[in-house]
């Protein structure tokens, strides 16, 4: 658990907040506070801040009997525009900075930082940037939380708080300031319809906390004020209160009340627990990682052992990028995982691209219990500075690499020629959705599409993964993914393209059925609460169940969704391409079967996206040796393959993708992704299959004049424990996963 320093404003929400914290069994050490520089001053014009109150915030330390750590507001607002924060000089941002790092200096022991951001974008960034400069843990608990429910939630749990700003239509300075919040709670909901924020979180009221039950020495009386008008402004008039004079209310019995103290008063009076911070943020040296070059030039590798594979795509495309381990010497995970980031890096920078450009990253490795080294090597290459409009999505698992005779660490990266991606980076628990804390995403939205990070079944305020099984943490990764898809104005039940559901061999075989059971009944279940209308427009996902040797926090569970996500009307019905008049060809003797179909799922959204899974079972196998010489023996072809009978499964594997493209209108130059999964009993060396596949590949080229899928690899060979359509078959020999979207 962690030791916290709350940031207080004085209002409700930072209160509840720190409640929160305790309650997930936190400590609460320290408070800190930001406030005017001029004392007479009620309200800065500041997008951060709220000040109104102030002259009262330094009595918190003695109603909670903690540290307050308070800075006078130097800076001013100087990156409004941007909603992503970087230091700079002179900004607001950086008091915050300042007075923080003093908590830290002074109290080494603090890990974290609570504050009561609800839906503020705009505050959460900033206080997650702080954070990350100083090495601390954000905890916003309140993120994301419905605003009615909270109001109510405060309001149950004691909290009194009083008006001390309104700025909204059907608000009145004379009428309703001061005002406690619980007797003001039915008017607020009967605003809601004016587009008012229950919570205030629109800046439609700001609220002084005057007691709760963190104030256990003491509550706040307010014994005298003034009502000052800043707009007269007949629609929505704005006024704050401004304090003239309280005392304190002790609550030990063997205490009496304070007396009442005067603003001046106060603003004179030497308080042993209250410190505060001077200085600025030249005399800090913030902590810097060690340089990239400095780690990654004391590795070499040489180029043969490095494979490379790239999709044909002009604006959207995928790299590879896995390291042949011939010596079977065991280099450590950082120097496999710096040479394939460094090949990464160097692809990207050939390209006239950066790690900007990427939406997603894959990030194979071969043993999970270096995860923690695999971040740190990560972090290096991948930061938020380089990522201006936000950092990539990713998606870890433990691979069997080593038994393919692979390297310790395997990258794919998905990247796009614009910048046009929208970035959802929340690094703050919370009991919104699993926090990320470090430079990848929970989810990338790009031209339609929403790539979102592998969710685990983790309990997003504690950051737990929930008991009960392989079930439970499903549901509740289910549950995850639908809290960020919200964010984007979607739902999983309604707007999924593709799940792939990674499956650790930890779980036993007899519980790989229920979870085929829960994932069904969940959707279901889910889309029993879609309205009439919205319910034509549910598309028919595909599913993938890979079985892996492991992953983050032994989770037993990971899934990754790919979701739909329509623009508006105008861009929606663009004209696509028509190439109704293109005509299947067979290639290499194949002809078109019914049993084809036993092998393919498919979800072809609006004519402008394609998702296939291909699964090459070990019985499709032999009806596929059968065909292509007839004299083979089936059982032969269903017990194990030869490398002659797996070229003819490659073959089958590329006819009928290119079959299913050619139908759907889709070429292959729109491949965004294109993946085969194969499992290591297959008994081909990886190299091998790389070959295999790319020879066919070039046969198709050559027989369809197809000259765009020739040259380098296509396609990313992945090793797997098993794969299959369903949890409880994940025996393929062959699986293909593809996704295609036209320009």
């Amino acid at each position: 658990k962690m030791k916290v320093v709350a940031l207080v404003s004085g209002g409700k929400d930072s209160c509840f907040s720190m409640m929160k914290c305790i309650h997930y069994g936190h400590q609460v050490v320290a408070l800190a506070n930001l406030l005017p520089d001029d004392d007479s001053v009620d309200e800065l014009d500041s997008y951060m801040y709220q000040t109104v109150g102030h002259q009262i915030i330094v009595s918190y330390a003695e109603c909670m009997g903690l540290p307050l750590f308070r800075r006078r507001i130097k800076g001013s607002t100087r990156q409004h525009q941007n909603l992503s924060y970087r230091k700079t000089p002179g900004d607001e941002v950086e008091d915050m900075f300042i007075l923080l790092n003093e908590v830290k200096r002074q109290m080494p022991t603090v890990n974290a930082v609570s504050s009561g951001a609800i839906a503020s974008d705009y505050q959460r960034l900033r206080v997650e940037s702080v954070c990350s400069r100083l090495g601390l843990v954000s905890l916003a608990y309140l993120w994301k939380q419905d605003q009615s429910l909270l109001l109510q939630e405060m309001i149950t749990n004691e909290i009194v708080a009083i008006t001390v700003k309104v700025a909204a239509m059907g608000l009145d300075p004379a009428k309703h300031l001061g005002k406690e919040i619980a007797f003001l709670s039915s008017y607020l909901h009967n605003l809601k319809e004016l587009g008012i924020k229950v919570c205030g979180e629109g800046g439609e009221y700001e609220n002084l906390t005057l007691d709760c039950p963190l104030f256990v020495n003491a509550k706040i009386v307010l014994d005298e004020f003034q009502v000052v008008l800043l707009s007269s402004n007949s629609i929505a008039p704005v006024g704050v209160l401004h304090p003239l004079m309280f005392h304190l209310d002790n609550k030990r019995e063997s205490s009496s009340s304070c007396g009442s103290h005067t603003i001046d008063d106060l603003s004179t009076e030497k308080m042993d627990f209250v410190c505060e911070v001077q200085g600025d943020s030249t005399q800090i040296n913030e902590a810097t990682c060690q340089s990239v070059i400095e780690v990654t030039d004391l590795v070499e590798v040489t180029d043969h052992r490095l494979h490379i594979s790239k999709t044909k795509k002009d604006d959207t495309f995928s790299i590879c990028c896995w390291l042949e381990d011939s010596s079977k010497t065991s280099a450590a995970l950082q120097e496999d995982l710096i040479v394939v980031l460094k090949k990464i890096e160097s692809q990207l920078v050939g390209y006239g691209f950066g790690w900007e450009h990427v939406l997603y990253i894959h990030l194979y490795i071969a043993d999970m219990d270096e995860f923690t080294v695999a971040n740190e090597t990560y972090v290096r290459f991948i930061t938020q500075e380089k990522c201006h409009l936000g950092v990539p999505s990713r998606c870890t698992v433990e691979l069997p690499l080593m038994q393919m005779g692979l390297g310790k660490a395997y990258i794919e990266v998905l990247v796009a020629r614009d910048q046009s991606k929208r970035v959802l980076h929340v690094q703050s628990i919370s009991c919104w959705a699993p926090s990320c804390i470090g430079p990848y995403s929970q989810a990338t939205l790009h031209k339609e599409i929403l790539h979102m990070a592998g969710q685990l079944g983790l309990d997003p305020p504690t950051m737990i993964l929930c008991k009960g099984g392989p079930t439970a943490e499903l549901e509740q990764a289910l549950q995850n993914i639908e809290a960020v898809a919200k964010c984007y104005n979607c739902s999983v039940s309604s707007s999924a393209i593709l799940f792939v559901i990674y499956c650790s061999t930890y779980i036993p075989s007899s519980d790989r059925v229920n979870i085929q059971y829960k994932m069904d009944a969940f959707l279901k279940q889910m889309r029993l609460h879609l309205d009439k209308g919205s319910a034509s427009e549910v598309l028919d996902p595909i599913f993938l169940y890979v079985l892996v040797s492991d992953l983050p926090k032994r989770a037993l569970v990971e899934v990754k969704p790919i979701l739909y996500v329509a623009e508006d009307i105008e861009t929606a019905n663009e004209t696509v391409q028509d190439l109704s008049s293109a005509t299947v060809s067979t290639y290499w003797g194949f002809q078109s079967a019914d049993w084809h179909d036993s092998c393919i799922q498919k979800c072809v959204v609006d004519r402008k996206i394609c998702a296939v899974i291909l699964c090459i079972t070990s019985e499709i196998s032999a009806k596929i040796c059968y065909e292509f010489l007839d004299d083979w023996n089936i059982v032969d072809c269903q017990n194990s393959l030869t490398e002659g009978q797996l070229k003819n499964v490659s073959r089958f594997c590329i006819y009928l993708l290119d079959k299913i493209l050619t139908e759907n209108n889709f070429l292959w130059e729109d491949i965004m992704i294109l993946r085969l999964y194969f499992p290591t009993s297959i008994g081909l060396p990886m190299k091998i299959l790389s070959l295999m596949f790319s020879k066919a590949f070039h046969e198709l080229a050559e027989m369809g004049q197809k000259a765009n899928i020739g040259g380098e690899p296509v396609f990313s060979l992945v090793p797997v424990v098993g794969a299959g359509r369903s949890a409880t078959s994940m025996d393929n020999i062959i699986t293909c996963e593809l996704f295609a979207r036209k320009s």
